[in-house]
This record gives structure tokens, C-alpha cells and sequence, in this order.
């Protein structure tokens, strides 16, 4: 660390402008910083903080927390901190397996008029996906065994979108995914294409494998000290785009996977599971440009959106029902 240089300076805010006593007793200290939160500006800011400050001092007193238990978390947290990199994020698979993001997904996109269901993004998600072209492949040669992926992108009213914007990716059959391999070089097992005119998408892949979310980091180590396994079943992620529609995230899930109903970050839903059709027709595996063999399997899913007004209208209520019973609406 650099030696400083000057004096320390403030952030230039005052103290506050009434009086607070002197943080005797537990309660104090927590209605103390209550009422410093209440001179939070942002009205969702000042909401958030003070239900986090509610349930963080609630959990303390409930729980008795030690100083050894508060020293032990405050390095198990620098610990996720320190593991993330620009490829892999440790805090997102933190909240995976706390089933957070299973939460905040589940709350941020409610079911609507039979829309596709959400699913969690995860760790593994980049941003340098190679863009293809409906029929190419994502995965490179020797990855798997085959698997076609087609259907169409349509509105909930059965309109079809066409040039959506299509992200997928997925593990080679060893259970990694690219960027687990020291050796990476560029993507693969993953790729972005765009709906036809008709709202078709079709691409060759692999058929996915049930994987161990990474168990080398802190966050692994968790899972063994709540005795919990760290599978996730076999799943293709996909994200889709188009203008005036709700951004889906989602996966589907082969029927069939021991670790379906225990997912290790709670990412599974009943109509996510879906049933991969096996087909050996040499002719056929030729047509859709498998470059050798006579089988492969077969999912065929389309993926409806959700337009973006009636997304925030099942928000926007289940959101003002639940604030009704939150800590800070009783303040």
C-alpha cells in the first residue's frame, strides 16, 4: 500500500441534523443506523438499506453471532473476492447456491400468458460468444455426443419474432465448461444467432452433462460444510433478445438427470424439463451437417416471449404487495 500523502479528508458530508445517543445497547445501534438510512436520497435506496439493516441486525441478535463466527465470514468473503477473475465469478455462484439468484429471478420475471420460464444465468456466462449462422454448430468436433436444437421464437399472443438476438451455451461432455480449461483459446460450446424471418432457430451442440459447480474455492467449501452436494443436472442455457420483449434467461433441462429436483443452485422449474428425442437416420444427420455418424438427439423447444409492459405490470404488483410487509414500510 502507498504511503498517503496530505492530510485524510472526509467525504464532505455533514454530521446529522439531529441528535443521536450514544450506541449503549444493541437497540440502539440499530435504531441509530435506521435513522442515519432515513437521510438516504434515492427512495428505493433508503427502502433496500433499510430492510437490509432490519434482517442483517435481526440475524446477529437471533443467531448470538460470535467475534471468532463474524472474523471467520468477513474471510470467507474476501476469500470469494479474491477467487473471482475476469472468467469466473465467484460472488454470482455464492448467491447461486444460496439460492438468491433462484430468488431474485423468480421475483423478477412472474410467469405471464404462458411465456417461457426464466431460469438462473450462472457463473459461466461470457460475453465473446462467436457469432453463427441457423444450422452451424456451437461446439467443435469431439465435444459429444450430437445434439440438434431447433424451434421457433414467438410472441404469447403466437406471432413470430424474427432476428432475435439468440445466446446458448453449454458443457463439452467431460462436465466443463470452455472457460474452466487452462488451454482456452478462444469460445466454444457456446454461440449467438439470430431467429429467420419466421422466428426459426436451429444449431448443432452437445448433448449437456450433469456437472460439480467449481468445489475449489471457497464457495466449494461451503457446500462441504453444510453437507450438501454440489451437482447441477445436465442443461442448455439460452438468452434471448428482441426489441419490446423482456430479456429471457432460461435452460432446459433433459428429463431423466438424478440431480434435477436437488439442483445445486435451484435453477430447475417443471416446464424447463424437456424430453430429447434420439434419432439414427444417417441421411438425416447428414442433412442437419453432422459431419459423421448415424445418430443424435433431438430438442425441439420453442421459446416464448414476453412483452415488456405486461412483464412490469406482474412485477410492478407482486412488488407493492411485498412491500407492504416489509420491516421498513412498518418504520
Amino acid at each position: 500500500m502507498a504511503q498517503p500523502e496530505g492530510k485524510a479528508v472526509s467525504n464532505g458530508l455533514p454530521p446529522p441534523p439531529f441528535q443521536l445517543p450514544y450506541p449503549d445497547s444493541p437497540d440502539v445501534i440499530t435504531s441509530n443506523l435506521l435513522k442515519i438510512a432515513d437521510l438516504t436520497p434515492n427512495e428505493r435506496r433508503r427502502f433496500l438499506a433499510k430492510n437490509l439493516i432490519t434482517h442483517l441486525h435481526q440475524f446477529v441478535r437471533e443467531t448470538s453471532l460470535t467475534t471468532q463466527e463474524w472474523e471467520e465470514a468477513i474471510q470467507f468473503l474476501t476469500a470469494v473476492g479474491k477467487t473471482c477473475t475476469p472468467l469466473r465469478q465467484e460472488f454470482i455462484l455464492l448467491s447461486d447456491v444460496l439460492g438468491v439468484s433462484a430468488l431474485v429471478d423468480a421475483l423478477n420475471n412472474p410467469p405471464v400468458q404462458g411465456g417461457t420460464e426464466s431460469s438462473v444465468l450462472g457463473p459461466f456466462y461470457t460475453e465473446d460468444s462467436p457469432d453463427l449462422e441457423n444450422g452451424d454448430s456451437i461446439a467443435s468436433d469431439g465435444k459429444g455426443e450430437y445434439m440438434y436444437v431447433e424451434g421457433r421464437v414467438l410472441s404469447t399472443d403466437g406471432t413470430p419474432i424474427p432476428n432475435a438476438r439468440i445466446e446458448t451455451w453449454e458443457t463439452d461432455s467431460n462436465g466443463f465448461y470452455d472457460t474452466q480449461y487452462a488451454t482456452r483459446e478462444k469460445p466454444d460450446c457456446r454461440g449467438r444467432l439470430h431467429s429467420d424471418k419466421d422466428g426459426r432457430f436451429a444449431y448443432r451442440a452437445v448433448v449437456p452433462v450433469a456437472y460439480p459447480i467449481p468445489g475449489d474455492g471457497p464457495v466449494g467449501q461451503l457446500l462441504l460444510g453444510m453437507g450438501r452436494h454440489n451437482m447441477r443436472p445436465n442443461h442448455l442455457h439460452m438468452m434471448i433478445e428482441a426489441p419490446g420483449f423482456t430479456k429471457l434467461v432460461t435452460a432446459f433441462y433433459p428429463e431423466g438427470d438424478e440431480w434435477l429436483e436437488s439442483d445445486a443452485v435451484f435453477g430447475v422449474k417443471k416446464s424447463l424439463v424437456v424430453k430429447l428425442e434420439g434419432v439414427n437416420d444417417e441421411a438425416e444427420a447428414r442433412k442437419r451437417g453432422f459431419p459423421k455418424g448415424t445418430s443424435f438427439k433431438l430438442l425441439r423447444r420453442d421459446i416464448i416471449l414476453v412483452p415488456e409492459e405486461k412483464s412490469r405490470e406482474a412485477f410492478e404488483r407482486n412488488a407493492r404487495e411485498a412491500a407492504k410487509n416489509a420491516p421498513a414500510a412498518q418504520l
